[in-house]
């Protein structure tokens, strides 16, 4: 799908703020709301928009400790990968899990409410999965605030 300037705009507007009113998001971008509508209603069809969320505040939540783990798996067999795979998908504390090229196989956001919990998780969780070789941490010291999913158009 080929996306206008109009496009562009909708979805810079859209990515800031998913809850803006229809007419309000079409004056922004000086369309007619049933124009809008349509146009928005095509990218979600045509799945540029895949869904909408609630960005949560971390710090009200009481989530205070963050982590980035680097994850080295011992093997890649099938069956490993797919245990350490649904396991990080089914904790809460796993904010965001990227399989990425280079040394680390794997990449955690971790979210916790404080280095006893995280540490709870690495001890009961994270280093029982038979698929890992090594998990490096860094502690998140602060997050730089960006302008949306840093998806660029």
């Amino acid at each position: 799908m080929e996306l206008s300037n109009k496009d562009q705009q909708l979805l810079a507007l859209l990515q800031s703020d998913c809850r803006i009113p229809n007419a309000e998001l079409a004056e922004k971008v000086g369309m007619s709301s049933s124009a809008c509508w349509r146009r928005v209603r095509a990218l979600e069809e045509a799945g540029v928009i895949e869904r909408y969320k609630a960005v949560l505040s971390s710090a009200r939540l009481g989530l205070t400790f963050q982590a980035v783990v680097h994850v080295q798996l011992t093997r890649h067999d099938p069956d490993a990968l797919q245990a350490f795979i649904e396991g990080v998908a089914s904790r809460r504390e796993v904010q965001a899990c990227y399989a990425t090229t280079g040394q680390a196989d794997y990449h955690l956001l971790i979210k916790c409410k404080s280095i006893e919990s995280f540490n709870q998780f690495q001890d009961d969780f994270l280093f029982q999965l038979p698929a890992i070789r090594s998990a490096q941490t860094n502690v998140v010291l602060r997050e730089i605030s960006t302008s949306g999913s840093g998806l660029s158009l």
